[in-house]
């Protein structure tokens, strides 16, 4: 059974409820099920080269007091449900709000190549823990090319290749057809799991939760 997951990798959400799905994975549910990517945007209007969180957070909150503070504060239950698999989350690290269509890129064209002779199994699933990693962990770009190579690269994809694509136009019509395809699923917001092409589990679930789902899936979809 295939299961797409529609998702932003700025999305804390989507970064716990990526972890919440290995879980159920690992056990013997995850037998038989395969896992895609799909893109989908918070912030379909963010410029190509995103823009200063501070002054994001600066326009959003205009009279803030102390907007270092501001930057830093992650909302107490995105904390508490990230510790609680395992993420502390470095909300004062990020310096850009990226736009996130090149990221969204990257993860297509690492599903496409997980199904020829030079991909992996799991290798877009990796990719897309380490983009989450690099984002709301390390703080780093997500929509900057080199940033985006060195995910690439440290999820076991070709850096060159994957630097030569991204500077192209190659995925712009697929990703736009896919973005397209979640509006058209009634898609409205991330984390989104999709099973078998006719089941929707909207949000971060809880496993047991997600683990329900997937059995009835299976069943129905026999």
């Amino acid at each position: 059974m295939l299961i797409e997951i529609f998702s932003d990798v700025v999305c804390p959400w989507c970064f716990i409820g990526k972890r919440r799905l290995d879980m159920v994975m690992n056990t013997s549910i995850g037998e038989g099920v395969e896992l895609l990517w799909r893109p989908y945007q918070l912030y379909p209007n963010m410029p190509a080269g995103g823009v200063d969180r501070e002054d994001l957070l600066r326009a959003r909150h205009p009279q803030a007091d102390d907007l270092e503070a501001l930057k830093r504060k992650v909302p107490g239950r995105i904390r508490a449900e990230a510790e609680d698999v395992g993420l502390e989350f470095d909300f004062g690290a990020m310096q850009v709000m990226p736009n996130t269509r090149m990221a969204h890129r990257l993860l297509s064209y690492s599903g496409s190549q997980a199904k020829s002779a030079t991909g992996t199994d799991g290798q877009q699933h990796l990719l897309a823990e380490v983009l989450f990693r690099y984002y709301f962990c390390d703080g780093r770009d997500v929509g900057d090319l080199e940033e985006l190579v060195c995910a690439a690269s440290e999820a076991g994809l070709p850096g060159d290749e994957v630097r030569e694509y991204l500077k192209s136009d190659a995925g712009e019509d697929e990703l736009i057809n896919d973005l397209d395809r979640a509006v058209e699923l009634g898609v409205s917001g991330v984390p989104c799991y999709l099973l078998g092409g006719s089941f929707q589990l909207p949000g971060a679930q809880t496993t047991q939760v997600i683990s329900q789902f997937v059995q009835r899936a299976k069943q129905r979809l026999g």
